[in-house]
């Protein structure tokens, strides 16, 4: 479990203080905007703007009326006269509520899209760091074609960057206000209200609204970190199955007196990894629930309300956390050159046989005569632990009889799989 408030800056914006305080910031921008259209004087606003909150007040209060919003508002009144009427004049309280909720995801995105940068960062820098660490490249966990450890944190930079675009569209999405009313119709207001509040507040005016913001923007919002989460979680994946004993390639940093394993004193257990892992389905989870908050009752029901409370503080909470974790065990993680060489070399030459497959199509042979050739050649490798790839073809009688020594020797040249690396960095934005 990851406490909120062990994440300081994510545990401030989502604490009740804070959350109080934006549910204020709205109440007061529309006092400002009705203080313009003459319903209050200044004297009127100025009072009102002295008022203080007390949580402890708005607890006993609620005991009785089972309404935050209601309890919230009855303790500025207490110290309040006749100026109290003015308080939430013509609002309903989804106008202050969801107007509130999207100050503090604002909030809460800035503190991800930080997250974000660092991240990519940190991947970037260890992809070119490993630009041409050469290793085996494996599909459906075989070994393939020698690929760069540099070439896998390419991509994943590249799709760092495409979570940040997507967490930005989100940030938009959920960043608007409606001050419209109970049915979302200004029957009490005027729409100029609405965008004054919002302009204010540094949100936009939702086109239109019932009684609440529309929770397709909620689910694109937590749709956007679920996608970073398991992002993440994918990342996770490839250092866990990279750090196995057989594979051995990379490892989770161990710092001095950690220890892997209550019975067995020699483990190395990708811990982070692991724990990154479980926190993203927990996150996925929480996108189920915010895709089931989208329909509602006609102009608006509340049980969407009681479950937004966990899951937007805690979404974000949970990719905070999740995003200093994984830059954490990037910084930290150990790479292994050695062993990848080891590695690409133990399936003794086979990941150069596409090469040798298309240097007897370039001959004239037709691809499925030439594949069998070179799977003939394959087999007789993997059946015989003595051979290699390499001499099986030389002696094979009829890829000789197209392909000379010379030919095929060229075609082992590992150096011919590194020579587009530079070209995919400079796509993704890595430089040369």
């Amino acid at each position: 479990m990851i406490p909120r408030y062990s994440l300081p800056r994510m545990g401030k914006v989502w604490s009740d203080e804070n959350r109080y305080r934006a549910w204020w910031r709205v109440e007061l921008a529309v006092l400002e905007a009705w203080h313009r259209r003459g319903l209050l004087n200044e004297k009127e606003l100025a009072k009102i703007r002295d008022v203080s909150f007390s949580p402890t007040r708005m607890a006993e209060i609620e005991k009785t009326t089972r309404h935050d919003v209601i309890a919230f508002l009855t303790t500025f009144a207490e110290q309040l006269g006749p100026e109290s009427r003015f308080i939430h004049y013509g609002m309903t309280s989804s106008d202050m509520l969801d107007t509130a909720n999207a100050c503090l995801l604002l909030e809460a995105s800035s503190i991800l899209l930080e997250d974000i940068d660092e991240a990519c960062k940190v991947i970037g820098k260890g992809a070119i760091q490993h630009k041409k660490t050469i290793m085996v490249g494996r599909t459906h966990g075989v070994h393939a074609e020698p690929t760069t450890f540099g070439l896998k944190l390419a991509g994943w930079y590249s799709e760092m960057v495409r979570n940040r675009k997507r967490l930005e569209r989100a940030r938009d999405a959920v960043g608007v206000g409606k001050i419209s009313g109970a049915v979302g119709n200004f029957a009490h207001l005027e729409p100029e209200i609405e965008e004054e509040v919002c302009h204010e507040l540094g949100l936009q005016p939702a086109s239109i609204s019932t009684q609440i913001i529309q929770r397709d923007r909620y689910a694109e919002f937590v749709w956007a970190l679920a996608m970073i989460a398991t992002s993440l979680e994918k990342f996770a994946v490839e250092l866990r199955s990279l750090q196995r004993t057989e594979i051995g390639e990379v490892e989770e940093g161990f710092s001095p007196g950690q220890k892997g394993s209550s019975a067995m004193p020699h483990k190395k257990n990708p811990i982070t990894g692991e724990q990154i892992c479980g926190l993203s389905r927990v996150v996925r989870g929480h996108l189920v629930t915010a895709l089931e908050n989208v329909p509602l009752w006609h102009e608006r029901d509340i049980s969407h309300s009681s479950a937004e409370r966990i899951i937007l503080p805690d979404s974000c909470v949970l990719v905070d956390y999740l995003l200093q974790a994984f830059c954490k065990l990037m910084e930290r993680l150990v790479v292994h050159p050695q062993r990848m060489r080891e590695n690409l070399e133990s399936s003794r030459g086979l990941v150069f046989s596409e090469r040798v497959l298309l240097a007897l199509v370039r001959k004239g042979l037709q691809r499925e005569e030439a594949y069998h050739l070179v799977q003939r050649c394959a087999r007789s490798v993997w059946e015989n632990m003595e051979s290699n790839f390499i001499q099986a073809v030389l002696h094979d009688t009829q890829i000789r009889s197209l392909l000379d020594e010379e030919e095929i020797t060229s075609l082992f040249d590992e150096r011919h799989f590194l020579r587009h690396v530079d070209t995919l960095f400079q796509r993704v934005g890595l430089g040369g």
